[in-house]
């Protein structure tokens, strides 16, 4: 009776939340208040699949979603990023028929890899996809290895491990015993034998501690590394983009499958990869599934593409207090070559909480705005003379900064001069501050 009183509960006030344009964790909230162990009485489909990491998840998702529809299946997936316990709650019970049986073919989970202990404790994923783990929101999430501990709960013998082969701290998760299926990029022209970046979290070993050694960097601590003491090293992984030119924006997958990429970033090669990997475990054939990721462009925001004056423009969302997140997004702005002004805001720094925390700008390497072609740089936003004390120190010529204390202003000063392409450099709780004044070109 409990659980039927949950489904009725959950199911009602999704309604109304939707009426209200809201509601997708308070649902649940309420539903787990009436029955804590719910999630342990409902059917599940035969598939479950679960993705977290620090980035990457949404993206991923995503992409999954796609193909597996294409495939034929029935996806039911949280779209909304909900992705606590509440709002995979709601998800499930709305999803629900009356008699606690889940309406689909695949049940696909964005899991917050700090909460997925307490979301999978009532069920298990049949698969888990980890995509990597960073320095992230530290004032929330402390070390990458605090998050992996805090991972480990969540992990049931009995599901399938799907990891990122060229983190290293992700790879330690295949020590629980689980089945492991790998993914990982090969050697590629972009790849490099040092390590760029503010700092490097893959300069020891996460088992023993022992200096680790890497044969080439792909991106920050993402590579192919080795212990020097213990066994610990890349494994061969069972998906592979084996070919990557980036300036070309080709790949390869499993070296018979090209891709067209649509945003040329490393961050949106090892997305692809990710959701590759999990459906072709689940018996997606490769045609249904390159079909749907050739030249896929996301929807959730992560990337716009809008017009503003004279400029084409372009929004990169990067999470604040992850400098990887930056960086690649920094790194994407450098490789293009063509001019351009960039627009760094910060006018939040959370939604899920307040902070004024800002030391986490000094792990970004803004030192590759300096490229030549990067005419000006904007900053604007609540935390302006945080960036701009962060941006004196850096290597991007003082005389190309600009500083706007506020979007409005900041937007108005680009629509009425130039006519280079724009690329905004902000985070979600930011870009629909600039997206409010700015035409969208994909609407």
């Amino acid at each position: 009776m409990r659980r039927f009183l949950a489904i009725i509960l959950c199911k009602f006030m999704r309604l109304v939340g939707k009426l209200l344009g809201r509601g997708s964790s308070l649902p649940g909230q309420f539903a787990l208040k009436v029955c804590p162990d719910v999630l342990s009485r409902v059917k599940l489909p035969p598939y479950v699949i679960a993705v977290t990491g620090s980035n990457g998840k949404t993206s991923t998702v995503e992409m999954i979603a796609a193909i597996l529809k294409a495939a034929g299946k029935n996806v039911v997936y949280n779209a909304e990023g909900s992705n606590q316990i509440e709002g995979v709650t709601t998800l499930i019970l709305s999803q629900c028929d009356l008699g606690g049986r889940v309406r689909g073919d695949v049940l696909l989970l964005e899991s917050d890899e700090r909460y997925a202990r307490h979301t999978f404790h009532w069920f298990h994923p049949t698969h888990f996809v980890i995509t990597n783990l960073y320095r992230d929101q530290l004032t929330r999430n402390g070390h990458p290895q605090w998050v992996y501990d805090a991972i480990l709960p969540a992990i049931h013998p009995s599901t399938t491990l799907v990891l990122n082969a060229d983190d290293p701290l992700v790879a330690c998760f295949a020590h629980q015993g689980n089945p492991v299926k790998w993914f990982g990029l090969e050697a590629w022209p972009g790849a490099t034998k040092e390590h760029h970046g503010m700092y490097h979290d893959g300069a020891f070993c996460p088992l023993c501690g022992a200096p680790m050694e890497y044969e080439l960097y792909h991106y920050n601590h993402i590579g192919h590394y080795h212990c020097t003491q213990c066994d610990h090293h890349r494994p061969h992984p069972d998906f592979a983009v084996t070919s990557l030119d980036l300036e070309a924006g080709q790949l390869v997958l499993d070296g018979d499958t090209p891709i067209q990429l649509a945003f040329r970033s490393i961050y949106n090669v090892y997305n692809i990869l990710a959701a590759w990997s999990a459906c072709r475990m689940i018996g997606v054939d490769k045609a249904t599934a390159a079909g749907v990721i050739n030249n896929y462009i996301l929807k959730n925001g992560r990337m716009v593409r809008f017009t503003l004056g004279q400029h084409h423009g372009t929004l990169l969302t990067s999470k604040h207090e992850n400098s990887v997140a930056y960086d690649t997004n920094l790194r994407y702005i450098r490789d293009t070559k063509t001019p351009c002004t960039v627009l760094v805001v910060v006018d939040a720094i959370s939604r899920k909480y307040f902070t004024g925390e800002t030391s986490w700008l000094w792990d970004i390497d803004f030192d590759l705005l300096a490229a030549p072609h990067v005419q000006r740089v904007v900053l604007s936003g609540r935390y302006v003379n945080d960036l701009a004390l962060r941006f004196a120190c850096s290597a991007v010529p003082q005389d190309k900064v600009v500083l706007e204390a506020s979007i409005p202003q900041a937007v108005e000063y680009l629509e009425g001069s130039g006519s280079e392409d724009v690329y905004v450099v902000t985070c979600f709780s930011d870009r629909d501050k600039v997206l409010d004044r700015v035409e969208l070109e994909d609407k």
